[in-house]
Order: C-alpha cells, then sequence, then structure tokens
C-alpha cells in the first residue's frame, strides 16, 4: 500500500481537521472584515465533527470516504460553506469512484470536479471573492503539473502553491456574491476567508503527504 491509499487519506484528513482548528481564529479574524466572522467557528466545528467520523472510514475506497466527509460537511457547517465544501468532497469522490490509490491525474480531475461542484451549487465565478479564486488555480496548476508527468505529492505542491496565490490575490479583488457583496468597493484591500481556508486545506495536505 502507498501512502496515498485510504489510510494515507485518511492521515492527511486528520491533518487538515487538526490545522483547521489552529487556524480557527484567523479565519474568524478575516471574515469579521467582510462578514459576520463567524467562518472559522464553523470550519472547526464541521471539520471536528469529520475528524470523530474519521476511524470508522478506514478501508473504505476513497470516493466513500471523501462522500462520507462531504455529508458530514453539509449536516454540521452553518451558512454557505458546509454545502459548498460538501459538495467539493463528494465531487472529488465521485473521480475516484472504487479506487484506493490517487495519481497525479487523479488530484487534477479531482479539483476541476470539485469547482464544477462549487459553481453549479453556489453560482459564483471566478473573480467573485470566494473559495472559487483559490480552487480555480490550485485546480489549473495540478492538471500542468499532471501533464508533466509529475508525482501526486509534486502535484499537490503546486496546486497548493497556486491556491495560496488566488487566496492573497482576493484581497484585490470585490466581493459579488453572499454578505460580503452588500459592502462592495470596501471589500477590497481584504483577503476572502473562504478562500484562505481552501488554501489552508491544499497546504496542509501536501505538507502532510511530503512529510
Amino acid at each position: 500500500m502507498t501512502e496515498s491509499d485510504t489510510v494515507g487519506a485518511i492521515r492527511v484528513l486528520e491533518a487538515i481537521c487538526d490545522e483547521i482548528e489552529r487556524q480557527r481564529g484567523f479565519l474568524c479574524e478575516l471574515d469579521a472584515a467582510l462578514g459576520d466572522g463567524d467562518h472559522g467557528v464553523s470550519m472547526a466545528k464541521s471539520f471536528a465533527a469529520v475528524r470523530a467520523a474519521l476511524p470508522g472510514l478506514a478501508g473504505q475506497d476513497l470516493a466513500q470516504v471523501l462522500s462520507a466527509v462531504g455529508m458530514t460537511l453539509v449536516s454540521e457547517a452553518g451558512g454557505a460553506m458546509g454545502p459548498l465544501y460538501g459538495t467539493a468532497f463528494i465531487r472529488a469522490g465521485w473521480v475516484v469512484a472504487g479506487k484506493y490509490d490517487v495519481t497525479a491525474e487523479d488530484l487534477a480531475a479531482m479539483l476541476a470536479a470539485a469547482e464544477q461542484g462549487i459553481v453549479q451549487r453556489g453560482r459564483a465565478q471566478v473573480g467573485d471573492k470566494t473559495m472559487l479564486d483559490a480552487l480555480h488555480p490550485a485546480a489549473l496548476a495540478a492538471q500542468r503539473a499532471a501533464d508533466e508527468g509529475t508525482d501526486l505529492a509534486a502535484a499537490l505542491r503546486a496546486a497548493a502553491d497556486a491556491a495560496e496565490g488566488g487566496a492573497a490575490a482576493t484581497k484585490d479583488l470585490v466581493a459579488k456574491v453572499g454578505r460580503a457583496s452588500r459592502l462592495g468597493e470596501r471589500t477590497l484591500g481584504h483577503q476572502d476567508a473562504g478562500a484562505t481556508s481552501l488554501a489552508i486545506i491544499l497546504r496542509t495536505a501536501a505538507d502532510t503527504l511530503q512529510g
């Protein structure tokens, strides 16, 4: 079994859950400038529920694991983030149905499927100052890495780098959807919390897989 098998995937997910808890305050601080300031609390609560469910997912294929994570997020997270993140994990799981190992090509397809699901569910587009502004460049970077023949770890690092760049770039965008859109030009200069949490998830996954 390789590091990218189900056991490895659960280890990565556990690390993500722990990091979301550590970043709770930071995410709330970002969200307070644009919304109601509860993004960190909501994310930490929902990913704590995910962490509690992970031991029971050992031995299942990756689609089953990701679907269970997605359904937990949908049921536990408040506001729009639960359905959006839940959809992302569920759609990513569809790509690897029946698989226990992930390749760089699989990762690219998973991120593309997650992006498509979020677009359909949230009706947002790239440039609207949302999590898509981190996910879209991450999906493109993973695809480029896969096309170059890199391994999973390298493709995931490339995706994480791109997501972090995309999240930082949301400071230059005006929010066009959600609560933040009511602030209009006042959202300039502030980094989007959803894009940041997406970048945190991908960075933690990359670091855990590498480590």
